[in-house]
């Protein structure tokens, strides 16, 4: 098993677990300076994501590309980075009509580290290696490897085997010049500066880490045709907030009233893409589907034909 912290790269030498000067005295500080502190910590990540903001949009492109070709967004993180991947991945479904399997999130030890620490699992690269080879990974998907300090063995196994397989590989880090940054086609170093709490990388590095994903996955989304506008046209409308989401989408794209929209995407079986379709065309939803399936499922595309 490899271990978790190479002897020749020194902790010290990653950002991620150097002292900021504040630590030694968190303790001393009145709890309404601890709260802007870590405000004034957390204002800094927006402005490290942007100075990535070129390299995310490279990476965008490049997933949604291999996606219109029927490939999967796959992250493979460990801890905190883990969690988040398999949060992101759990999202896209019922926000962007998704297939299940679409987007997958792989954290190392399993779904029981999703709600306890398995933290000898991130050491092991023949575990992430594991772990993509079960998904038959294949040229057409992307495999995002996430890790705040760069090296984690687990994910370094886990982009290692999914670019001999042929993926796309993206790495997502908090540190400068990071191995895996190496070890992939497209890397996105975000460098968010000392934790306040020395290596607590759930933390700016983790705030980091969310935004990035909302941005590959969602902006992925966007690119595939699953928004109209901003509205979410391919929502699941799986509860009663849904419905009236799906509703309120309705009658925004189209202008038609709240009864109407309600009819229509009842008979669409509450899919808002497919209601809209159905109103611009003035068909049935058979007709409106058949629309949305020659436009490659771009509402856009319908809407200005019609």
């Amino acid at each position: 098993m490899t271990p978790a912290t190479p002897p020749s790269v020194p902790l010290d030498t990653l950002v991620t677990e150097r002292m900021d000067g504040i630590g030694p005295m968190l303790d001393a500080l009145p709890t309404a300076d601890l709260v802007h502190l870590m405000n004034d910590g957390d204002a800094a990540v927006a402005a490290a994501v942007r100075q990535q903001a070129s390299a995310i949009a490279a990476v965008v492109d490049a997933l949604a590309a291999r996606m219109a070709s029927g490939g999967r967004l796959v992250y493979a993180g460990a801890g905190t980075s883990g969690r988040l991947g398999v949060l992101d991945a759990s999202e896209i479904p019922p926000t962007f009509g998704a297939p299940p399997g679409r987007v997958v999130g792989l954290i190392a030890g399993g779904t029981r580290a999703l709600t306890d620490a398995v933290e000898a699992a991130e050491d092991d690269p023949e575990l992430g290696r594991s772990d993509i080879e079960a998904l038959g990974a294949g040229a057409l998907d992307t495999v995002v490897g996430i890790a705040s300090s760069g090296r984690t063995p687990y994910v370094l196994g886990a982009v290692r085997r999914a670019a001999e397989l042929g993926c796309l590989t993206v790495g997502l880090s908090c540190n400068a010049d990071a191995p895996l940054s190496a070890a992939v086609d497209l890397p996105l170093e975000v460098v968010v500066g000392e934790e306040i709490v020395r290596g607590s990388t759930r933390l700016r590095a983790g705030t980091a880490t969310k935004m990035v994903l909302n941005m590959l996955s969602t902006l992925a989304m966007v690119r595939l045709g699953k928004t109209y506008g901003s509205l979410m046209v391919d929502v699941q409308a799986t509860n009663d907030k849904l419905r009236h989401r799906a509703v309120r989408i309705v009658t925004t794209a189209t202008g038609t009233d709240e009864s109407s929209a309600r009819r229509v995407l009842e008979a669409a079986g509450w899919h808002a893409k497919t209601a809209v379709a159905m109103i611009a065309l003035d068909s049935d939803a058979d007709t409106a589907r058949a629309a949305l399936a020659a436009a490659s499922d771009r509402l856009g595309i319908v809407l200005e034909g019609r």
